[in-house]
């Protein structure tokens, strides 16, 4: 099995094979609109303006599962990303990504590749562990989605080589992506 097997709903609704993406490098990304990492969507901007046409495409599934931090419609949260970061990469439905009601393409790459720690450079990172380990001191063993910005790589083969958590430093996914181009 890989993502190509997948089909996910567009921003309007419309169901979407991922199997459109054969042969691409793809960066799948769960956001969020009104969260500490949004501002990432300029870095991520500049990855997809840089390496679209050598074959990556980023795909982003907002999410409002982390601190309702993705409120709005489909078209809303399309709307303030493009005004605000230019983003022009496809942008898909609200999703979840942990849970019963997890997206199945969510459940398949935390399968493939689970929560492998946060960036202790990161600003962010302490405030993170501090509050996921009050509300579940193992959540290190936990292979679900910790937070908006997640990102999973994927190959021109649709497999899943590497997961990052948000504070990741994007110079590093950048890194990662030069590999598979």
């Amino acid at each position: 099995m890989t993502v190509y097997g997948f089909k996910v709903l567009t921003k309007t609704g419309e169901e979407k094979s991922l199997n459109d993406y054969n042969g691409k490098v793809l960066l799948i990304v769960n956001t969020a609109t009104e969260c500490g990492f949004t501002p990432q969507y300029k870095e991520l901007e500049e990855l997809y303006e840089k390496y679209n046409e050598k074959g990556l495409e980023i795909l982003d599934f907002p999410c409002n599962q982390f601190g309702g931090q993705a409120p709005g419609t489909a078209e809303e949260i399309d709307e303030f990303c493009s005004l605000n970061f230019g983003t022009k990469f496809p942008r898909f439905a609200k999703i979840e990504v942990n849970g019963a009601n997890a997206t199945p393409l969510y459940k398949y790459l935390v399968s493939e590749k689970g929560f492998n720690g946060f960036n202790p450079k990161h600003k962010l990172a302490a405030v993170l562990e501090d509050m996921l380990g009050k509300v579940d001191p193992h959540f290190k063993k936990d292979p679900a989605i910790k937070w908006n910005f997640t990102k999973f790589l994927v190959d021109r083969e649709g497999n899943v080589v590497e997961r990052f958590e948000p504070t990741e430093d994007l110079s590093v996914v950048e890194e990662a992506i030069k590999k598979l181009i």
